[in-house]
């Protein structure tokens, strides 16, 4: 049984599918209502740690092949259109160099560019506030996320379910809904984002797993191709990208307060005065709040709730967890049927916290 029917929840779901299992997953809303209904649609494989640039690179392979390997209604549109990582500081140009170095060691495609080469990937980069930048031209976008989340439920018996609670019952896991009926389950996988440390709080199990909002900004439609590949500035907190249907997306990476998206707009406006003039007359008309549920060193939770037998978790994913799932869905699945045990559950299990084995991201965005 599987908690939560996000993207992670449902990718879980579909792997146990494809190596016999039935399994069944629980949903308080509905299907990608919560994160995974408004995250944009990014698909990158340059990150700063191992672990995570192999989880991307596995990923990137199931999204280059989503529509054969989904059964999507509807055309999914991913295309590689490159990111940007921009430098304005020789500190931060040197992280991204060693993040390069972390990023070849996997197979990435990733290089570093100098200001003047940035401006060529990216017409109309002003150059002079830029002092270096990363490329990867196979990280990617999908033009319908919310899509690529309802074709991973295609086919998964997903039923409309309020969970309360979770107890061990014998050798299984005993499931209480908010209507007081109960469901046995051998095993239970929980993919609640922070809803999941509420939940397995009670079993005396503490994930620090708490909320970040975001903002993202969707401009009116433009004929004119301005921005293709998708620019990131984590010194001006600022990312951008125009989307399939000619509109602008634009956020403020900072971590937004409620009713700030004033602040945020005028953020974002004033970086695109410094590095993108060509976007200034944008009109940015539809602000949307998003959250993140994000852990101390920003990297998922993933395996077993140690001294719980038959009861995983699959959550924290600190805004990345959309373009991960395929690679976490199948280290999941075949983790509980015994099929297989990956690496990533001994570096990123929930014991980590506690015994001081974190392992940082340097580039979350």
């Amino acid at each position: 049984m599987i908690v939560g029917a996000g993207i992670t929840g449902l990718a879980i779901a579909h792997f146990l599918k494809e190596l016999g299992a039935r399994p069944v997953v629980l949903e308080r809303t509905g299907i990608g209502a919560g994160a995974s209904g408004l995250q944009p649609g990014g698909v990158r494989q340059q990150w700063g740690t191992q672990v995570n640039c192999r989880l991307a690179r596995e990923a990137h392979a199931f999204h280059r092949d989503a529509e054969e390997r989904l059964s999507a209604r509807v055309e999914l549109g991913f295309r590689e259109c490159g990111y940007l990582f921009l430098a304005h500081s020789d500190a931060v140009l040197g992280r991204l160099r060693a993040n390069l170095a972390v990023q070849h060691s996997v197979g990435v495609p990733s290089r570093l560019l100098t200001g003047t080469e940035a401006a060529e990937v990216v017409p109309g980069l002003e150059v002079e506030p830029v002092a270096g930048a990363a490329w990867c031209p196979e990280d990617g976008y999908y033009d319908r996320p919310q899509a690529v989340v309802e074709a991973f439920a295609v086919g998964a018996d997903v039923e409309r379910a309020d969970v309360r609670a979770l107890s061990p019952d014998g050798d299984g896991w005993v499931v209480e809904l908010a209507t007081g009926e109960t469901i046995r389950a051998e095993q239970v996988a929980v993919a609640a984002a922070c809803d999941t440390a509420t939940l397995l709080r009670p079993l005396g199990v503490e994930l620090p797993i708490e909320p970040e909002s975001r903002w993202l900004f969707f401009g009116t439609p433009i004929g004119e191709r301005l921005l293709e590949p998708l620019v990131v500035s984590t010194e001006r907190r600022f990312a951008a990208k125009q989307l399939a249907d000619g509109r602008l997306l634009a956020s403020d990476l900072s971590h937004a307060d409620e009713g700030a998206t004033g602040a945020a707009l005028s953020s974002i406006r004033a970086v695109i005065r410094e590095l993108l003039p060509r976007l200034e007359y944008v009109d940015f008309t539809a602000p949307v709040e998003g959250l993140y549920d994000v852990t101390p060193d920003r990297q998922a939770i993933l395996g077993r709730v140690a001294g719980h037998d038959g009861l995983w978790v699959a959550a924290g994913f600190s805004g990345h967890g959309f373009m991960l799932a395929p690679a976490v869905g199948r280290i999941l699945a075949e983790a509980i049927t015994g099929a297989g045990e990956d690496d990533a559950l001994r570096i990123l299990d929930a014991g980590r916290f506690a015994e001081g084995r974190l392992v940082p991201e340097p580039q979350v965005v």
